[in-house]
């Protein structure tokens, strides 16, 4: 996996020190500079994907 992401992580132009891979997960699945980020903890089932249409409330641009 290292040379794929590496390789992904060059060509769209992503900045890194290093990258550790391998690293336990222990249930989190995105670690930043080694902190859990917690807003992508995935709690739930992975199923097949389905398509969702929501209706948002936005500022307006004028």
């Amino acid at each position: 996996h290292r040379e794929v992401t590496v390789k992904w992580l060059d060509k769209h132009g992503f900045k890194y020190h290093g990258i550790l891979f391998g690293k336990p997960r222990g249930g989190n699945y995105h670690w930043i500079d080694n902190h859990i980020v917690r807003a992508t903890r995935f709690k739930g089932k992975f199923t097949d994907l389905v398509v969702k249409t929501h209706e948002i409330e936005v500022f307006s641009e004028e």
